[in-house]
Parts: structure tokens; sequence; C-alpha cells
């Protein structure tokens, strides 16, 4: 007897490889998921604004990026000793003005040319509530700890939703014809809000992506993140201590559901050959400074080579940087 409710998944019909560019855009847990994709040889941009939550601000970033438009004085302001923008995260705040604009700027033309390039956008929705500023009109992307009453909370509906993405998707179209569109729903609650106005607002998200499924499905697909954490995971085992947020083996296992949709032959090939090279990488030796040690990495250095020959685009300088550090040390 199964003790479970797996998720069906049908694979997808425009697979992926390392060969394809990833932006992915959205909660805390697009990075989870750019992260195992990063380690995975993908090439991927993750969250070129930090984490942003409400359709409202990712719209608003995807417009941004696809503009010509750089940040500028009048968008940063400051608070707390730091200059801050309404629409970054604040790992872009500094506490100087021209190094906060350099940084987000810098971050924009590299999304900017990302994108043109890319041959995926994952698009991962974590909140259908939005915060706009009282003073400016304008929904931000992060508060800064700036008091909630310098806000109006709006919680949008599935229409709202629909209607914003609806005009980012058609730019997208024309911005990058190849782009493929591919929608999540983080499986993190927002009990802030209250159970009940989390799954509400969860609600709204799935409502409005299966909308946009319909009207754009030649480039839009969803991937059930939110229903594998919610049925397939439904145990505490699979949370981390807040009990809010998945465990490193629930992403791990949603991670590799993402795998079976999306990864096609050649992923898997290549995978198959690299997680032999990843094990021997986090080898700790017994003796560090012995010779038989030193051929163990000379000869993962030459595995790593004759992988890059095989596989030409794939980025391993990071791997044959340590391999040459340690072997250094050796002689």
């Amino acid at each position: 007897m199964d003790f479970r409710t797996p998720i069906q998944i049908q694979k997808s019909a425009y697979p992926l490889n390392q060969n394809h560019k990833i932006l992915l855009i959205g909660s805390c847990f697009a990075e989870e998921i750019g992260k195992c994709l990063l380690k995975d040889k993908f090439p991927c941009d993750i969250n070129p604004f930090g984490v942003l939550y409400n359709p409202y601000s990712i719209c608003l970033a995807l417009d941004k990026i696809m503009s010509e438009e750089m940040y500028q004085r009048k968008d940063l302001f400051q608070n707390g000793g730091l200059w801050h923008s309404w629409m970054h995260h604040s790992s872009f705040s500094r506490e100087d003005f021209d190094e906060c604009l350099s940084v987000i700027n810098s971050r924009l033309r590299e999304a900017r040319v990302f994108l043109k390039e890319a041959s995926l956008l994952v698009i991962t929705l974590g909140s259908n509530r939005c915060f706009r500023s009282k003073a400016t009109g304008e929904v931000v992307g992060n508060c800064h700890k700036v008091p909630e009453k310098n806000f109006e909370v709006e919680d949008l509906n599935a229409v709202e939703i629909y209607q914003l993405f609806s005009k980012s998707l058609s730019a997208l179209s024309n911005y990058n014809p190849g782009l493929r569109i591919i929608f999540t729903v983080s499986p993190i609650r927002y009990l802030k809000y209250g159970m009940h106005e989390s799954m509400l607002g969860k609600s709204n998200l799935l409502m409005g992506i299966d909308m946009l499924q319909k009207s754009f499905n030649n480039f839009v697909s969803y991937f059930p993140s939110f229903e594998i954490m919610m049925d397939d995971l439904r145990d505490y085992r699979f949370y981390a201590e807040d009990m809010l947020h998945p465990s490193s083996l629930a992403v791990s296992y949603i991670y590799q559901c993402f795998g079976k949709c999306y990864f096609d032959s050649m992923a898997y090939s290549f995978l198959e050959e690299w997680r032999g090279i990843e094990k021997a990488l986090n080898h700790k030796p017994f003796n560090p400074c012995s010779e038989s040690y030193g051929m163990f990495v000379e000869n993962t250095r030459k595995k790593i080579l004759q992988l890059q020959e095989k596989y030409p685009t794939i980025s391993v300088d990071n791997e044959l940087k340590l391999c040459t550090i340690i072997l250094s040390k050796l002689h």
C-alpha cells in the first residue's frame, strides 16, 4: 500500500539541457530551485532584483528589464543609514548612494542581456498581497522595514493577476520570441496573514496562472511545486524548523520532479558524469598531504578537462581552479 499521493506530472514538450539559459524570478523558492540548477551547471540568472513575492512587483521588474531605462537618483531613498530601492531586496542596499545605484544598474544590464538570450523564464509567485506606498502611489517590492502605516495593503484577485501578466507576457514574446515560460507557486505558507488568508492568496495565484496558461498555451506552462509540497510531501518531516519553509530534502525532491518533467537525455547524460566529479571534489582525504591524494586530485582534474571537451559550453573554471590550488599546496 502506498501511503502518499504522488503528483502526476507530464513530460514537457520543450525539454532542457545545460545549453539552455534560464532566468528565474520571484520568491525565495525561485532561489532554491535556481541554486539546484546552478549546481547542475545550467547557466542561470537568479532574481536580478532580489526576492520578489507579489505578481505586481514581478511584472514591474520584468517590464524594467525589457525597457531601455536605468535607475536614477529619484528611484532611491534613504532609511536607517542605507540607500534603498523600493523595487530591490535589501541585499542591494548600501551606505554609499553611488555604490547602491551602480550595483542596481549593473545587475539590470546583466539581466537585460541574459533575458534576450534565455530559453526559459521561471516565475515563482509567493503571495497575492501587495504594499502600495501612500507617498508615491507605487507598489513596492520591498518595504525595507519602513513602518506599515506608510503603505496601503492590496490583495490581487485572479483576474487582476491575469491582466497584469497578460501585458508582460505579450511584451516578453516580442522581446525574446523563442522564450518559454514556466509559472510555479511557492509552497511556503504566509502565516503572518493567517492560515485561511494564506490559502486564499495561493488560490488566487493558482487561478490567475491557470487563466494565463490557457490564454498563452503556446509558450506558457505550469509546474506544480505547491501541490507537490501540500499533497505528495504532506508531512512535517519535510519542513524546516519554522514549519513553514520546505526542508532541504523537500527542495531536493521537488527539484527532482522538475528534472523529470523538463530535463532531456543530454542533461541526464551530463549529470551522470558530473555526479562522480562532484563526489570526488567533495572528498575529504585522511591525509591531504599524501602523494596518493595528489594523484587522486590530478585524476579528477583530468576528468573535468575531458568533460569540458565533451560539453564545451559548460563552465568548469571554478572546479579546475580548486584542483590547481590543492595541487599547488602539495608541491
